[in-house]
């Protein structure tokens, strides 16, 4: 049984392209947003007068507000209209960015913050709905990795942009820079965007759905936000906000399969496809979320780069995307899983790259992984994309799209969550280990040192604080190797995660262009899930 596909609406081939440049734009500024703001805590704290722990709130208000709202993209596209829910989007995002550099305190950011969240969140998968809907199935590939772009370049640009307005001129800049690009994408929405006609529009507010959903995911994203920082469950704060988060979507999930008209329709995952895809997008979320804060964490706070360098070493990543985002365009001609799986194993050879860590490697050991991981990358999301969304009814796109874009950011949340655990469990352990084998009896530890005492009594101190600041250097390399070895088995765990993708493909069906005839080929143009050979 073939299952009904997305056809595209017969539109013009340059308003097509003027929509997917539109939903680009407002893409971009989101995604921007959403990288730039880790480079300025530092500065956060000064300006506010305010702590690590605290200001770290302008990050989990953010993340938590989108997982709010984009499980119910879909169910407020249909109640506002999707043209009028995505300029609804677009303007909340540029007010509340606005209010986010002019706010006078903490409370007042964290607050403009919320609503940008909740502004920014439904962006990407109202735009990878209206892409799969206005392109044929042939053209779909293309369309993706031109919207990709924006992909590439907010992860890019944000953190390099982002701590040079914060060193040269003020934190209040990477939110102001927003504007200027909503303004224009709000106007380019305006005219290009439109309802598609099977759009149905929900008659009745679910209100117990909707309260769930917000109690569920909004507590979920505190606990895997605010877990490590917490001390896990060894915190009530956790433990509360874990039991909140387990009932409400436990009873979010009873009351969206007996509701006549659901928040969140979850038929979706009676195909095949789309809920091993689901599970996939949450898997590689987890890697790439987490693949990336470990890079620019290790850069910072082991190699000692300042928030612009780091992003220097970021960059090779978006360039490697680059040239495999244009060559995903055969995505429709070739088998799906092949490129999927073959994105998802040369992944796995950056990150095992990653594993040789050392604290004297220079930038080009670093930007060659990252290179090759961007590469790698562009043979995952478009396929990906193409396996997971293309035999799902078009009337059913905007939800489909929320939920996979919802299953991406938790694997994101808990990949963080998980790896930064891991990282300092494992920075523990090792020190206890080495520390172990550092003893006065040990040759290499008295050699060790011995040329650091030298080194202090040749900088102008006494023999007996020169001993002392010997012992304190000692610690300090000791420390620095054990979180470099923490380092080592985090990117080991994602290089086997990646690793171990391909063998759940064959689960997931390819995706094959019907035959079409002279009669038929215009109108009847569309994807058919085929047995995996």
């Amino acid at each position: 049984m073939t299952p009904p596909v997305a056809e595209a609406v017969p539109i013009s081939p340059v308003q097509k392209w003027a929509i997917t440049f539109t939903v680009m734009v407002v893409a971009f500024m989101q995604i921007l947003d959403t990288s730039v703001t880790n480079v300025i805590l530092p500065h956060l704290q000064g300006s506010l007068s305010a702590g690590l722990d605290e200001v770290s709130w302008v990050i989990t208000s953010y993340l938590a507000a989108n997982a709010i709202v984009i499980p119910a993209s879909g169910w407020l596209a249909g109640l506002f209209g999707r043209k009028r829910f995505f300029l609804i989007c677009a303007t909340l995002f540029v007010v509340s960015s606005f209010a986010s550099g002019a706010a006078p305190d903490l409370t007042t950011l964290i607050i403009a913050r919320i609503f940008q969240g909740l502004g920014g969140g439904p962006i990407i998968p109202l735009s990878q709905a209206i892409l799969w809907e206005i392109f044929p199935f042939h053209q779909r590939g293309m369309a993706m990795a031109v919207w990709g772009l924006g992909f590439i370049f907010g992860p890019i640009l944000g953190p390099t942009v982002g701590g040079y307005l914060a060193d040269q001129w003020s934190w209040r800049w990477i939110f102001y820079i927003n504007l200027p690009v909503g303004i224009l994408g709000f106007f380019l929405a305006s005219v290009f965007l439109f309802d598609p006609p099977y759009l149905r529009r929900a008659a009745r507010i679910d209100w117990w759905g909707l309260g769930l959903m917000v109690a569920g995911f909004g507590c979920l994203q505190l606990v895997l936000d605010r877990g490590e920082r917490e001390d896990w469950f060894d915190s009530s704060t956790i433990v509360l906000l874990t039991i909140i988060a387990v009932a409400a979507l436990v009873g979010f999930l009873i009351r969206e399969l007996k509701a006549s008209e659901p928040i969140l329709d979850l038929t979706v995952f009676t195909d095949r496809n789309f809920a091993t895809g689901a599970a996939l997008s949450m898997l590689i979320g987890f890697g790439t979320f987490s693949a990336m804060l470990l890079v620019a964490v290790f850069t910072q706070k082991l190699l000692g780069y300042d928030a612009w360098t780091s992003g220097l070493v970021l960059a090779p990543g978006g360039i490697g995307n680059i040239f495999s985002l244009f060559a995903s365009g055969i995505v429709t001609r070739v088998d799906q899983r092949v490129m999927l799986g073959f994105g998802c194993l040369l992944n796995a050879v950056s990150l095992y790259m990653m594993t040789s860590l050392t604290l004297g490697m220079d930038y080009w050991a670093l930007a060659l992984p990252r290179f090759i991981q961007g590469f790698a990358l562009g043979f995952v999301f478009v396929p990906l994309s193409t396996l997971t969304l293309a035999t799902i009814r078009r009337d059913k796109l905007v939800n489909a799209t929320a939920v996979y874009s919802m299953s991406r950011n938790i694997g994101g949340s808990v990949g963080i969550a998980v790896i930064t655990t891991v990282l300092a469990q494992r920075s523990q352990f090792h020190q206890t280990t080495l520390g172990s084998h550092v003893t006065a009896w040990d040759p290499a530890t008295r050699e060790r040192l011995a040329q650091w005492a030298s080194h202090f009594v040749t900088a102008g101190s006494d023999t007996f604080t020169a001993e002392r600041q010997a012992v304190v250097m000692l610690y300090r390399e000791t420390v620095a190797q054990a979180q470099l070895l923490a380092y080592a088995d985090d990117f080991w765990i994602l290089a086997v995660m990646f690793a171990a993708v391909p063998l759940i493909l064959p689960l997931m069906r390819r995706i094959r262009m019907e035959p079409s005839t002279a009669a038929t080929a215009p109108a009847t143009e569309r994807a058919s899930a085929a047995a995996a050979e």
